[in-house]
């Protein structure tokens, strides 16, 4: 029988107990809701915070007019729950038919995703219905309110010109990272710069409105402005198109340059490679070969050699040489013009005019081979353009102390030596533009995504040659388009032209030459006023396989070029250089 004793000691243990529960409450309450309230509510949000990339977008790549050649733009790949989708089975036909429509795929091909999906994993989360969606199906997909369907965004790069400038203007990989090209020399200027944002999520995954907070802002990409005329571009593209096939040829370049200041208006390629579709072209001509692939120039080459002689006042234009169709020298280099022919009584006007290989290793004689070696590396032969274009060649051009006495000839001429034919147009700006050469660009500059711009930096100028020897020179050329024999394919009514033919066997990698020419045709216009280079080049034609294959391209792509800039005809008088004496 319990005593009240037991009653008193049990009910005060009771007390005591609650008392001391109520206590550790307490204190508990205080440690969590005044001690630690802080770090717990803290931590509490850190567990709710979701983090998610803000994404910057890549820069734009434009024309001299600012026509876009490779843009970004946004793109969503779409994805269903298989084994979420078909628990309603109700909706689930309504709802595929309705992505399929959306999609344009059709709700049988939707179907046919999830059915595949559950059929390796029946508890499947994840199939893959299309990628790269546009906006629009974006929004239409978004209306549908479809639990099961999640949509993922990215970024595309396009080239709304395709393969226009495709060459220079480059691509980038699947990954987004830049491969060729532009796309790859100016990354510094269009690349962005991603940024973070978290927000906090309720229970059900639903981000709560009002927190969202962002720890780095995204950058956007700059603009890259070329010196490229777009229009142009595919103009002298278009005619490369037909001319190569046409004439048996592996590939041609059209390139335009503005004589006063080295602008490069076009650098056209054939075979071309379209950005948005690399793999359809071969590998070879992915790149842009007039700044990748050096060739021995040919008779082009025999203007810069009678530049430096006249500079030096080693010949004038009526420089007399008898010219016989074989030349042996002293040293045993044997060289020959490339048709026979008698002796011709000839001026350096008529070497230039014949293209007589004989005539200019007579002529060129009378300069020291170093103080040619000075002059083309001043012409910028066997130097990099500074362009900065990836895999640009510098060319070939040996010291004279590793030159025989065939390569002391040939290099008169435009053999024994490699160019690319940036390299060869820089030269020929040199001789439009009063001898002073100025490094060509392609790049004007990068607008940045703040709307500062950044000019794209100026090489310094070097003078060659004197503007009189320029003029001279370019006097003597005006005989190739006006007297030559492809006067009549050359000449353009109204204009005096300033121009060289060229045609340079393909050498075999042995020392010798196969049975293959890179024919070339280059000029300048008006000869009096100089206000664009032009030069056109077939590789290895095999239906004419002399420079008359460049010539009707030379004077459709000039005539273009006058008739694009509007330049007024010429009402000077040519210089009376004669050819012969």
């Amino acid at each position: 029988m319990m005593t009240m004793k037991t009653m008193r000691r049990r009910t005060a243990a009771t007390v005591v107990a609650i008392i001391a529960f109520v206590g550790i409450l307490g204190f508990k309450l205080v440690d969590i809701q005044v001690v630690r309230a802080s770090e717990i509510k803290k931590t509490s949000v850190i567990g709710q915070q979701v983090p998610s990339t803000l994404y910057g977008t890549r820069g734009s790549i434009v024309d001299a007019n600012g026509v876009t050649l490779a843009d970004t733009v946004l793109r969503y790949d779409v994805q269903v729950s298989p084994s979420v989708a078909v628990l309603d089975k109700v909706a689930f036909t309504k709802d595929v038919n309705a992505i399929g429509a959306a999609t344009g795929q059709g709700g049988a091909a939707v179907q046919k995703i999830i059915s595949n999906a559950l059929a390796v994993n029946p508890k499947s989360q994840y199939a893959l219905v299309i990628k790269g969606i546009d906006v629009t199906k974006y929004d239409k997909l978004t209306a549908l309110n479809i639990p099961w369907l999640h949509m993922t965004r990215n970024s595309t790069r396009v080239y709304p010109d395709g393969a226009v400038a495709g060459n220079l203007v480059g691509f980038v990989g699947s990954d987004g990272k830049p491969q060729a090209g532009i796309e790859s020399s100016q990354n510094a200027c269009l690349a962005a710069a991603d940024g973070s944002q978290t927000y906090q999520q309720a229970l059900d995954g639903t981000p709560i409105p009002g927190t969202t907070v962002t720890q780095k802002p995204a950058t956007n990409g700059g603009t890259v402005q070329l010196t490229i005329d777009s229009d142009l571009q595919w103009f002298a593209q278009q005619q490369l198109a037909q001319v190569v096939p046409a004439l048996g040829a592996k590939f041609g370049f059209v390139t335009v340059a503005e004589a006063k200041t080295g602008k490069l208006l076009t650098v056209a390629q054939y075979p071309s490679v379209d950005p948005n579709n690399v793999g359809a072209t071969p590998p070879n001509f992915w790149g842009a070969m007039s700044f990748s692939t050096p060739f021995e120039p040919g008779s082009t080459f025999k203007a810069l050699t009678a530049a430096a002689l006249i500079d030096t006042g080693k010949a004038t234009p009526a420089s007399q040489v008898l010219t016989p169709y074989t030349f042996t020298s002293p040293n045993g280099a044997n060289l020959h013009d490339a048709g026979y022919h008698a002796p011709e009584r000839l001026t350096l006007t008529g070497v230039l005019m014949l293209s007589s290989n004989v005539g200019m290793s007579i002529l060129g004689q009378r300069l020291s081979s170093q103080d040619r070696y000075n002059y083309l590396k001043a012409f910028g032969i066997g130097s990099s353009t500074g362009i900065g274009f990836p895999g640009e060649s510098s060319g070939q051009l040996n010291p004279v102390s590793t030159w025989d006495d065939q390569t002391k000839y040939a290099t008169m001429f435009g053999q024994g030596v490699s160019a690319t034919q940036i390299q060869m147009v820089s030269a020929y700006q040199a001789l439009a533009n009063g001898g002073v050469r100025i490094p060509l660009t392609l790049v004007n500059g990068c607008k940045n995504a703040d709307g500062t711009v950044t000019k794209a930096p100026q090489g310094t100028p070097t003078r060659v040659i004197s503007a009189q020897t320029a003029s001279t020179t370019l006097g003597m050329m005006e005989s190739v388009i006006t007297k030559g024999e492809l006067a009549k394919q050359l000449n353009i009514p109204g204009y005096r032209i300033a121009g060289k033919t060229g045609t340079a066997q393909q050498p075999d990698g042995k020392g010798g030459y196969l049975p293959s020419y890179y024919v070339s045709v280059m000029g300048v216009a008006p000869a009096d006023n100089p206000q664009y280079v032009v030069s056109v080049n077939l590789g290895y034609p095999t239906t004419l396989t002399s420079s008359a294959a460049a010539a009707p391209l030379f004077k459709t792509i000039m005539s273009q070029v006058l008739k694009t800039y509007r330049v007024k005809p010429s009402t000077s008088t040519p210089p009376s250089y004669s050819p012969y004496y």
